[in-house]
């Protein structure tokens, strides 16, 4: 269920996106640091869009991975700890 509904919003996306091209055939210049040039609008729209999900997607991985290092770290401690307490209470009371 949770695929479906990840392909309706990126089918969506599409659409839109193609919607977007189809409207904007000017062409726009660019002057970035070392160079300039023409591009059609549509094709800059669709290299930007790209880039930032490509980015986003980097920078969320990072960070998932980050978090599921320090929860394993997190675990392998809590198992330590359960393991010594079931240690200390086979250990015979004192009186």
């Amino acid at each position: 269920m949770k695929i479906i509904l990840v392909l309706v919003i990126l089918a969506i996306l599409f659409g839109l996106g193609l919607t977007l091209g189809t409207q904007n055939d000017q062409l726009v210049q660019i002057n970035y640091l070392i160079a300039q040039g023409e591009f059609r609008l549509s094709s800059l729209l669709a290299v930007v869009f790209v880039a930032g999900f490509v980015l986003g997607w980097l920078i969320l991985g990072l960070v998932m991975l980050r978090l599921k290092m320090n929860n394993a770290g997190l675990r392998k401690k809590v198992d330590r700890q359960h393991k010594e307490l079931e240690e200390l209470r086979a250990l015979p009371a004192k009186d």
